[in-house]
Parts: structure tokens; sequence; C-alpha cells
């Protein structure tokens, strides 16, 4: 990443100068706090490398309302959970074929690798347009946007328990195919964590000292927050509470599948603290994780993890390194996602670092369809009004670059297809309901 972006803006010295303003004891509580993350860490990161993929909560999809309140802390605190059984096997594979035969009929469909597509931006496929309209697809994102805490919801137009569609991509992935693509990082903004006010609200215990009272599933702060100041393209600019994909196959720990930091209370507190400090040794002295080894500073533009890419405009990241943040290990606690078969899902929250394996070594494809829990909210309904009018079109949606190719293609799907779908599914497209 460093090879390819340039030197941070000087004025990036003051969005820290004007976060250590806020409280006149800033630097004396974020340092303590800085010792006690590292700590915390300290003892999490050695549980994540002894567990491995058992770490990561599973749970069946019949059992989400039934699921113990320990279950459910469990889950929050890690950010990360395996849902089994979501959709049938039959109609999961179903979809799969359905998928590869567009691409067959569609080999002008874009996708990465040019020589051997297996990344699709593809977005109005029948099968994606079905696994979206599922029930139980819909009732999945329902439940997991409920985790999040709403203390006024109804004064800003937002209903948690109504699911909306994103439109995203999916991949077929074929056995031995290498990726350095997706490296660690976080999606939804970069320096707008720090720079924007209302984005910067959602970790206010942080940066008053008080990690411990970070809560990752406090809805209103997220409400107003900006994740793109600078225009950036492929940056989604809705409210995700989850992440999230469906399982086509069967595919696990080193099959080319999802890796995560499971853990998302101390890798924010870590992550929204790292700009304070710099080391006192070289980065790579067997004495860096030490926090004695660590000075509060800001008088630097640095924000370690975030880069701006002069090419494409604006800034990427989060991208934690080992080099960057070496207190997170990620060497040893980027944890695959344990095996899931057809219909299963895996959901993460919206601030999880995640990766995708470098190496498929598995026999057989590891394909999934991108589908993320997004609630009703006055500004992603306005997006999924949009997003109705590019899927008339047979465009690629709003967020998503231009695509050369699209409405000539070969059975796309269509508004037709979607005769019939529930009025929850019909709503969550942003389409009319349809009255008997």
């Amino acid at each position: 990443m460093s090879s390819t972006s340039a030197p941070l803006p000087p004025r990036f010295t003051e969005i820290k100068r004007a976060i250590a303003a806020t409280s006149p004891n800033f630097e004396q509580n974020i340092t303590k706090a800085w010792g006690e993350v590292l700590a915390e860490l300290d003892k999490v990161t050695k549980t994540i490398a002894q567990e491995g993929s058992s770490y990561i909560p599973q749970v069946a999809f019949k059992d989400l309302n039934n699921l113990s309140e320990a279950q459910i802390a469990n889950i929050k605190r890690k950010g990360t959970v395996v849902i089994k059984d979501v959709v049938d096997d039959d109609q999961a594979r179903a979809w799969k074929a359905g998928l590869e035969e567009f691409i067959k009929a569609n080999p002008q469909a874009e996708g990465f690798p040019e020589d051997s597509k297996q990344f699709f931006h593809l977005y109005w496929t029948k099968s994606q347009l079905q696994a979206r309209a599922h029930p139980n697809m819909l009732a999945t994102s329902a439940w997991l946007n409920n985790l999040y805490r709403a203390t006024d919801g109804q004064k800003y137009g937002v209903d948690m328990g109504t699911p909306l569609s994103y439109a995203d991509r999916f991949r077929i992935r074929k056995p031995g195919f290498h990726c350095e693509l997706l490296p660690p990082h976080i999606d939804g903004g970069t320096i707008e964590r720090w720079e924007d006010e209302n984005f910067r609200s959602c970790f206010a215990d942080i940066l008053s000292g008080e990690w411990a009272k970070h809560d990752p599933y406090a809805l209103e702060p997220r409400l107003w927050r900006k994740t793109s100041l600078y225009g950036r393209p492929n940056q989604s600019s809705i409210f995700r509470t989850f992440q999230g994909w469906l399982s086509l196959s069967k595919t696990g720990p080193g099959e080319g599948t999802l890796k995560v930091f499971p853990d998302v209370l101390i890798s924010n507190a870590y992550i929204i603290l790292r700009p304070f400090f710099r080391p006192l040794v070289p980065v790579d002295s067997e004495d860096i994780l030490d926090a004695k080894n660590w000075a509060f500073d800001i008088s630097t533009p640095d924000f370690p993890g975030i880069f701006q890419i002069d090419s494409e405009g604006g800034f990427v990241g989060p991208h934690p390194t080992t080099k960057l943040h070496p207190h997170m290990l990620l060497d040893t606690t980027m944890t695959s996602v344990p095996e899931v078969s057809p219909g299963d899902t895996v959901f993460w929250h919206c601030d999880v670092v995640h990766s995708v394996e470098q190496e498929h070594t598995g026999s057989e494809d590891s394909a999934v369809m991108y589908i993320p829990a997004m609630p009703l909210t006055p500004a992603n309904m306005g997006y999924v009004e949009r997003q109705r009018e590019y899927f008339r079109k047979g465009l690629p949606p709003p967020d998503f670059p231009v695509a050369t190719t699209g409405v000539d293609f070969v059975g796309l799907g269509t508004e037709e297809d979607l005769v019939g779908a529930s009025p929850l599914a019909r709503r969550a497209m942003g389409l009319p309901i349809e009255v008997a």
C-alpha cells in the first residue's frame, strides 16, 4: 500500500490537535487508556490465536430468536457470526447454477481477473434478486439490525425491524486462485472516522479515555456520520449494520474464505487511539509491544493505516498492518471463519477488520453472494429509491462503477421476477406493494 500512496496532508495534524483540544486532560486520559487497551489486547490476541476458527460464534437460523443473553453478548463482542441453514442447500446450489448459466450466456460480463473471471461486477441476476428477497435472508437481516441499540430511533424515521436490500456482487472463486487484493481492512469510511465530527462521535468514549464503555452498537451516532468526505469511487454510501455473504458452496479455512479479527470492541479502541502514539523503538524491536516504548504524539499528520491514493483521489483504509499495528498480532489473529455449507451465511460488524484468504487450496469453488444487513433509515431509503431506478434500467447501482456492459445482458433479472414477492421483499427493493 505504501508504495502507491502519497504522504498524508500536513493539515491532518490539525485533526489530531482539534480532538486533543476537546478535553483539558486529553493526553493524560488517553495515555492511561492506551496502556489498558494494550494489556487487554495482549490477553485477547493470545486467546484468538489459541482457539482459531472455533472462537467465532456459530448459531442456527431456527434458533435466532431463542439465544441466551450470553450468546448474544458473545456475538456482539466478537462482531462476527456464522448463521447456519438460512436457506436450503438445494436452493443455494440452484442459485449458484443460475449464476454460472448467466455468466456462460454473457461472456462480456465484467469481472476479475480478466483472463479468468471469478469476482463478478453483476448485481441484477435472477439468482441475486431471489436470494435478497428470500424471507429467511430478510429475517436474518432484521435480527442483525436489532442488535443495535436505538434509544430514539422512531424520532428519526428509523425502523430496525424493516430490512432494506443493498445490491452487491458475487464471487465464484476457483481452487488454486491466488488473491492479494483484500488484506486486512475496514470498510465504510477512512480518515472520516477522525475528521468527521459525527463519525468521530461513534468513538467518543474511546477518545475520552473510557474505551471499555464504547458501544459499537449505538445507533444514533451512525445515522449522521459521513463516510466519504472526498468522493472517492467504490465507497458504500449507506449504513450497513453488518456486512455479509450467503454461501453457495461448501468452503472451509484455507479454501479462499473470509478472515476476521474477532473482537470489535478492542480493535476499535486500538485503531482509534493508534494515531496519537508513536513507537520509541524500531518497529522490528522485540520490545515494540511494551507500553513503555510508546509515547503520546500529535505533532505529525500520520494516521497509521490511512493512505492517500493520488490515482483515485481521497483516501483508503483503515488498513491495519503488522508494522503499523503490531499489538494486533495480525499474522496469528486474522481468523478464518469456520466451514460453511450452501445456504449458510456469515456476517461481520461494519467496524470489523477483515480480509480474504490469499490461497484457495480446496477442491471446490468458493462461491458467495454478498448480501449485507441494512436497516430502514431515511438515508438508506433514499439510496434504495435511487438504486431501484438503476435496477429498472439494468445498470450497476449508484455506489458502484459504471459498467461498459449491462443493458444488453441475456437473462438479466427484472421487476417481473419479483412479482409475487412478499410485501417485505418488495419494500426492501423500494418497489410498490402489490394489493390483491
